[in-house]
């Protein structure tokens, strides 16, 4: 397979721009002879603009000086000025010494017990390890049960805390919207209806004590001995 950037663009070039062979330009750019016939005839890429490897830096004046003399030579492409920055930087899958690979099982349990909403999925990338292995220890099948403990990747070595931290923030955040999606609210959000915070207090009165009744009716039979006696 060729490395050439824009394969149909840079063979409309050639196609325009040179004298080479069907086969010299489909095999520089990666594609069928037919293809390239297909791109001379008007039928195939037709509204695609020419793009010219020489500028980009893929290919020599030099390499299509000596295609064009000899239609058996084969032109070979150069590494362009552009191709670096088009290119995907994937990070190389993450590498766990076997030393601390028994550890991941302490930071699995640390993940599920600290913090549910990160998935397995975020979990087997940071740690590098396998949904399977997350499950049994989940699940409490895992062969070596008895001595998993929850401990933090961190501490063992297993991530940077920077990472750690992003992540956490990244699940919580999912979460959040997900909970807002089903209409879930947030742990410790007790608000109230406007109607109650607004409405007024109504007055609360004291009741008569009872020990007021025996004091009122001594008074009472008081009352009656002075009526008496006059």
């Amino acid at each position: 397979m060729s490395d050439v950037l824009y394969p149909k663009a840079t063979a409309v070039w050639l196609v325009d721009n040179s004298t080479m062979t069907f086969e010299q330009i489909a095999e520089f750019c990666g594609l069928h002879h037919l293809e390239v016939k297909g791109i001379a005839d008007g039928e195939v890429a037709r509204d695609i603009r020419g793009a010219d490897p020489i500028a980009n830096g893929q290919l020599a004046r030099e390499e299509l000086d000596k295609a064009q003399a000899d239609p058996k030579y084969r032109m070979k492409i150069q590494k362009g000025r552009h191709q670096d920055l088009l290119k995907t930087n994937k990070k190389a899958p993450r590498y766990t010494p076997v030393a601390r690979r028994q550890d991941r099982p302490d930071a699995i349990a640390w993940f599920i017990k600290h913090h549910p909403e990160v998935t397995d999925a975020q979990i087997a990338k940071f740690l590098g390890t396998t949904k399977a292995t997350i499950e049994t220890v989940r699940e409490g099948s895992h062969w070596n049960k008895a001595q998993i403990k929850p401990v933090d990747p961190v501490t063992l070595g297993l991530g940077q805390q920077l990472e750690l931290d992003a992540l956490i923030k990244k699940a919580a955040e999912k979460k959040a919207r997900d909970d807002k999606k089903k209409g879930i609210k947030p742990e410790g959000e007790t608000l109230k209806p406007a109607s109650e915070t607004t409405a007024e207090e109504e007055p609360v009165f004291a009741e008569p004590e009872d020990d007021a009744a025996p004091d009122t009716e001594v008074a009472a039979d008081d009352f009656d001995d002075e009526d008496e006696e006059a």
